[in-house]
């Protein structure tokens, strides 16, 4: 049986999209530091809806970041370019403020936190 494209995505194949996103968002790097933004804590949610559409909730280290907008831009682009996302719902926030306890265990490591 052919799924109809307005049923509902089963929650695997939606968790496979997630972690696709996660994946390619590990490979943009904020410019001032040598760390992922995904590892950084940047990412604050990652969501899939039914509709295929890719609801990203992300912050900056500091809200006057000079390079902002290329790196939503590249946000943007890489997610829309991932396999089972047709359209990306990118909304930055800075409540609550990026802090370095958003770290990942191996950014904290890779400079020299931990």
């Amino acid at each position: 049986m052919q799924k109809d494209e307005n049923d509902a995505m089963e929650h695997s194949e939606k968790l496979d999209i997630e972690t696709r996103i996660g994946e390619v968002l590990k490979s943009i790097y904020d410019p001032e530091i040598p760390v992922n933004i995904y590892d950084l804590g940047l990412i604050y949610n990652i969501d899939v809806g039914d509709d295929h559409v890719a609801h990203i909730l992300m912050t900056l280290t500091a809200p006057n970041c000079p390079m902002a907008e290329d790196l939503l831009k590249e946000v943007r682009t890489k997610t829309a370019g991932v396999e089972g996302v047709k359209e990306v719902d990118l909304k930055l926030t800075f409540t609550p403020s990026w802090n370095k306890d958003m770290l990942s265990d191996a950014a904290k490591l890779e400079l020299g936190f931990i």
